[in-house]
């Protein structure tokens, strides 16, 4: 009999991040429903969606997962947390709220702070798996890392965050540089971005610079050889390539970044990218290694192990999870579901 597992979704990023474990469970000839209760849920198609705490329970799942911070404690199954990107340079700040039995962490770093967690409240199983949302990423870009381009092609990203944002300050730098031919751009903003910046960027476009408006950043990963950001999530992902990037006030700095604090040194820092001195591209990897250490393309069926494992032993930890009764209280109300867990 098929197993049917729940990916419970409140953002339109859980799509992204969810699918391969969709095609993980389906391959496995096992069935996956999706309950939505936020943005994206227009974007699932007929037959995939269930509509009711009622539908969840009837379907029976035998664990809900999700890339967020919380999920509805009253839907049956084993509760399970994947996130939703990486910390930008740092261990995360870690939200342990009591929703969850499983979390699977997506390499060391993670797996060290959350693992110490877990022995000191008992409440919870860590488990080492990687990220599903890379899995696809990873086999299409598989194998030794290619030479720069000729023309090199440079990806800028900034996040939205005007405290954090460097897409106005780097403004005229990218206008300058983009008008000479020495290097190709590709521009692309976090969705929240001001309208005002993003139509600066784009006035911008020419045969040297394109605007792009791709909702899964991914896709462009493979088309640049560097990236230039601030402290966006996902300049985290992008080292995971092996390519270098240059940061502009990076909230946590590191080895791995060429930082900069000062639009003069914009020019210089991208070219000493584009060299890839060694000591870099040795921090790069050291990086990776310490965030996402899984190339196969196969975090997802590592999840689904860690799943059945966690079910195997018994499906509960050696103490039971916090009340939470207000978050919990704030759930049942935002889905109007007042019935029993």
């Amino acid at each position: 009999m098929p197993k049917h597992y729940l990916l419970y979704g409140s953002e339109r990023y859980a799509l992204a991040i969810l699918r391969p474990l969709q095609e993980a469970i389906r391959a496995r000839g096992d069935e996956a429903a999706w309950f939505f209760d936020g943005p994206g849920a227009e974007d699932l198609v007929e037959g995939e969606r269930l509509f009711t705490v009622q539908e969840v329970r009837k379907w029976k799942p035998i664990a809900v997962i999700t890339p967020g911070n919380h999920l509805p404690h009253f839907f049956p199954g084993v509760k399970v947390e994947v996130f939703h990107g990486f910390n930008a340079g740092k261990p995360r700040h870690v939200y342990i709220r009591g929703f969850f039995d499983l979390y699977c962490t997506t390499g060391p770093r993670d797996t060290t702070q959350f693992g110490a967690l877990a022995q000191k409240l008992g409440h919870f199983t860590v488990t080492e798996t990687g990220w599903p949302k890379l899995d696809p990423f990873m086999k299409e870009i598989a194998g030794p890392l290619p030479p720069v381009r000729t023309p090199p092609v440079i990806l800028y990203h900034s996040t939205f965050s005007p405290s954090w944002s460097a897409a106005e300050t780097l403004y005229d730098e990218v206008k300058r540089l983009s008008r000479d031919g020495r290097w190709h751009w590709i521009v692309s903003f976090h969705p929240k971005m001001s309208p005002d910046t993003v139509a600066k960027y784009k006035a911008l476009q020419n045969e040297y610079l394109t605007f792009a408006e791709n909702d899964n950043i991914l896709e462009l990963f493979p088309q640049v050889d560097m990236m230039c950001s601030d402290t966006s999530s996902a300049l985290s992902e992008f080292l995971l390539t092996g390519k270098p990037v240059v940061t502009f006030k990076n909230r946590a700095p590191g080895p791995q970044l060429i930082d900069i604090d000062d639009a003069a040194q914009f020019e210089p820092a991208i070219e000493r990218a584009l060299s890839r001195p060694p000591e870099l591209m040795q921090a790069i990897k050291d990086f990776g290694e310490a965030i996402h250490p899984y190339p196969d393309g196969h975090s997802s069926e590592r999840v689904l192990d860690a799943i059945d494992a966690f079910i195997a032993a018994g499906g509960r930890n050696r103490k039971r999870k916090p009340g939470n009764w207000w978050r919990k209280l704030k759930l049942r109300k935002r889905i109007g579901y007042w019935g029993p867990a």
